[in-house]
């Protein structure tokens, strides 16, 4: 059997700029065909290139602006498309269920969760990464995941409770002063109407969630989904027995867990030590 063809790390952002091809392709009532003549390519090529399957360069990307009549839209586009998209292709379905979700239960164990961290702390985050990260993309994942919190600011925010290890809340990730923001952050995050938050406190006998985090979403159609990530992928998880797996040792930790009036009493106290 052939080796599966592995993900451009780009391929998001591919077929975007592929959409956009196709986009101005149609509007000027152009086959594929057509289009491949004008700019010198094959049918086969310019069909890829819309399905994001091949990349845009910059010279094709000049000629299409000009017989698409685009103000120079695809020469950015492909002058500027990334090595790696802000979002792994992996994560987006999970990240557009976040978007609209009216509740979300989430458990971690490494770090302090996306939606409750502040730009410091995720850019310290991101800088763990090894390899690492070049600069640049240290700023575009960190613009993507301060842009996910907007949905504690809706109108009418999700229900959100987040159960995370007291150790997450130990390392101090970035240094001192990100520790101290991040723990201020997060005591001001307890007095949100539709947040809660508990810590999993160190030393306990008995652990609901011993394989990792995990997080359990409910959608606006009331269907319950569980995602997990690991170091290289994640999963989407839809099928209820498994679903309710997940709810279950979801609940479990939240008994086993500081309630939320000890949680806030902790962070109150990590913050006196700082």
């Amino acid at each position: 059997m052939p080796p599966r063809k592995r993900a451009r790390p780009n391929a998001t952002t591919m077929k975007m700029v592929g959409s956009q091809v196709a986009a101005g392709r149609v509007a000027k009532n152009l086959t594929q065909r057509q289009l491949g003549e004008l700019v010198r390519l094959e049918a086969e090529t310019i069909a890829s290139i819309e399905q994001g399957r091949r990349a845009l360069m910059p010279n094709v990307a000049e000629l299409m602006d000009q017989h698409l009549g685009l103000p120079g839209l695809l020469m950015l586009a492909a002058v500027g498309m990334p090595a790696v998209d802000a979002t792994p292709p992996w994560a987006e379905e999970y990240m557009a269920l976040e978007d609209s979700a009216i509740a979300l239960s989430w458990f971690d164990n490494q770090v302090v969760p996306g939606l409750l961290q502040t730009e410091n702390y995720a850019r310290a985050v991101f800088r763990c990464r090894v390899p690492a990260y070049p600069e640049a993309e240290i700023d575009a994942l960190t613009a993507r995941r301060l842009a996910r919190q907007d949905i504690l600011r809706r109108s009418t925010p999700p229900t959100l409770s987040f159960v995370v290890w007291e150790a997450v809340l130990r390392d101090r990730l970035g240094g001192d002063e990100v520790y101290a923001e991040q723990l201020r952050h997060l005591h001001r995050c307890t007095g949100l109407p539709d947040v809660s938050l508990q810590v999993l406190p160190l030393g306990r006998t008995s652990h609901a969630a011993l394989d990792g985090p995990f997080t359990i979403v409910e959608t606006q159609e009331h269907q319950h989904l569980g995602y997990t990530e690991t170091q290289r992928g994640s999963q989407l998880i839809s099928k209820p027995n498994e679903v309710s797996i997940m709810a279950r040792r979801y609940a479990m930790l939240r008994t086993q867990a500081l309630n939320t009036e000890q949680t806030r009493g902790l962070l109150e106290r990590l913050l006196g030590e700082t």
